[in-house]
């Protein structure tokens, strides 16, 4: 008998620990530290976390949490958003996709490559982005949404990112 009692105290000691360690990698440090990586590596200065800007996305991702689907908010903030299914994606998993765009930016030129994506990179590293606020969800179909919002917005035509 004390075995087993013993045995399901254990149990939930390592469950309550993953449920924490999901949980930490998706957490404000977690989204402005992939951020801050990212902006420190142009020599762009760090953003702070913004608790309005956060709700904001978590009332945004709270909509998608039926369909999933990749549909920007329109709202008054810059945006990038991930969708993954098959795995928990984290944090860090949304925002080195986007990062990941740095190949395909040309700096001199401020362009994409030819039929490619670069806006999210350029959103993370935008200079004058100061505020993050984040959010990430699991659909009803078990796949992840995550969007993350900046203030003020960037990626403004003709301007280059720093």
């Amino acid at each position: 008998m004390a075995f087993s009692s013993l045995a399901l105290a254990l149990m939930c000691v390592v469950s309550l620990a993953l449920a924490h360690l999901t949980q930490a990698q998706n957490s404000p440090q977690d989204f402005l530290a992939a951020h801050n990586a990212a902006r420190a590596q142009v020599g762009v200065g760090a953003m702070t976390w913004d608790p309005t800007v956060e709700a904001f996305a978590r009332n945004y991702a709270n909509q998608r949490i039926g369909d999933c689907r990749l549909v920007h908010s329109g709202g008054p903030y810059g945006e990038n958003i991930f969708w993954g299914s098959g795995r928990e994606f984290t944090a860090a998993d949304a925002v080195n996709s986007w990062v990941g765009e740095r190949r395909d930016y040309n700096y001199n030129a401020n362009t994409c490559a030819a039929g490619k994506q670069c806006g999210h990179y350029t959103q993370v590293v935008w200079r004058d982005s100061v505020r993050l606020g984040c959010a990430r969800v699991k659909c009803n179909s078990g796949a992840i949404f995550i969007t993350c919002n900046y203030s003020p917005p960037g990626n403004i035509v003709g301007r280059r990112p720093y």
